[in-house]
């Protein structure tokens, strides 16, 4: 199978955004990072979103939105548009589970998440949908680049990858009937 990456281009990074990256990254700060309107807006335009399941009212890029209270873990995203930032610590795998899951069910879900590639949810989930990469450093509000890389990941409705491992799995199902 052919696959297509995208890849968007941003500002470089400067000698302060290096530093200011430095701090960030050995630091056990909050791990929202709210989505600059300028990346949230080229999205919407291509994609429609209706809903952002994972914000703070601040925050909210869509009209329909959940915050913590809510818990847009919990939510049925089914039919609907989502654009999700999920917060990039410990729950960043539920959330890309439950995007992955929502997609099956018929909604459309973009993700923007950190590009880390060598870890268990990449390639449980984000390796399933189309990914693109985005070239340097997302800006945010405050002028200041993000420490580390990101992604957009497309999960369409009902159109995912299938894993090699489950490949593997069906393969020796089908031996064992």
């Amino acid at each position: 199978m052919s696959e297509t990456i995208h890849v968007l281009s941003l500002e470089s990074e400067t000698d302060s955004d290096r530093e200011h990256n430095r701090r960030v990254l050995h630091s056990s700060a909050d791990m929202a990072w709210p989505t600059p309107q300028y990346v949230f807006d080229a999205l919407n335009l291509e994609f429609g979103f209706t809903l952002d399941p994972c914000c703070v009212p601040m925050t909210a890029k869509c009209r329909k939105f959940y915050t913590a209270k809510e818990d847009g873990l919990k939510q049925d995203w089914n039919m609907e548009r989502v654009f999700m930032n999920p917060p990039y610590g410990p729950e960043l795998p539920r959330w890309m589970k439950k995007a992955f899951e929502e997609s099956k069910r018929g909604a459309l879900v973009v993700c923007l998440v950190p590009a880390r590639v060598d870890v268990n949810w990449w390639h449980d989930y984000a390796a399933r949908g189309e990914v693109r990469f985005l070239k340097g450093r997302i800006k945010g509000s405050n002028g200041q680049s993000w420490p580390f890389a990101a992604a957009i990941v497309i999960f369409r409705p009902f159109a995912y990858r299938v894993q090699y491992h489950d490949l593997f799995s069906l393969a020796a199902d089908s031996k064992s009937r």
